[in-house]
């Protein structure tokens, strides 16, 4: 999966609110659905007065620097921009992500949502906006509740967009980590994914969470991108000339 692929998907499958063109910058209202759907990218090439334009017109101003976007990172640093989140991409074959399938009776995909996965992500949380994005995802898709020890242990949430399926949300109860739910969960995803057509399953984690990556790796989960943000530090200025 190149990169221009892997912001499709990620664009379809965890969708923002709206989006409006500022010049070369696209920018996005998330409703408080995080990061990933209220950050501003950029799109072509672009000026300091581009730039200019696109920070007055967010309130509270954040972009999302992939490859090649290093000219706006360097850009955003030298403006006071902190870089937050950096975050990598995994994804791998249906099909060798399956293997044998989750354990029985461990894994039970569905949609709308189950109160019990609600609850269980309101803990972690992931509330009503992150829901919010959910529900406004256009193509197939559903969640997965994990069990363990024949209680409610994961969830996550799957959606496809034309061959390539991602997986969103992933949260394990803390008291009921590595029993293996997180792996279950992700064998289900691959099931459900393939059963739809999807060929390739993806997902993002923040660096930070070595955990959730040595699981990937394990998996044959495989790195096939990068990204971070830049955020506005308090007391810096915008373009307009007032302070953060």
């Amino acid at each position: 999966m190149d990169q221009k692929t892997l912001a499709e998907v990620m664009e379809a499958t965890w969708p923002s609110a709206s989006c409006t063109r500022c010049g070369p910058f696209v920018l996005r209202d998330g409703q408080g659905g995080g990061k990933r759907v209220s950050a501003a990218t950029v799109e072509g090439p672009w000026s300091e007065a581009d730039l200019d334009r696109a920070e007055t017109a967010m309130s509270a101003p954040l972009f999302l620097i992939r490859a090649g976007d290093e000219s706006l990172d360097a850009a955003l640093a030298a403006r006071g921009y902190e870089v937050v989140d950096p975050v990598q991409a995994y994804a791998a074959p249906v099909d060798a992500l399956v293997g044998e399938g989750p354990a029985y009776m461990t894994t039970f995909p569905h949609w709308p949502p189950m109160q019990i996965v609600r609850q269980l992500w309101q803990d972690a949380g992931i509330g009503a906006a992150r829901l919010a994005v959910m529900e406004r995802v256009r193509g197939p898709k559903t969640v997965i509740l994990g069990r363990s020890s024949d209680r409610p242990s994961a969830a996550a949430f799957v959606a496809c967009h034309g061959r390539h399926a991602m997986l969103h949300a992933l949260e394990v109860v803390p008291g009921l980590r590595r029993q293996g739910s997180a792996q279950n969960v992700l064998r289900a995803a691959a099931g459900w994914a393939k059963a739809e057509g999807a060929d390739t399953l993806s997902l993002v984690v923040t660096t930070s969470n070595v955990a959730a990556r040595a699981l990937y790796a394990r998996m044959g989960m495989q790195e096939i991108g990068a990204y971070h943000y830049r955020r506005r530090q308090v007391g810096t200025k915008t373009a307009d000339g007032q302070a953060g």
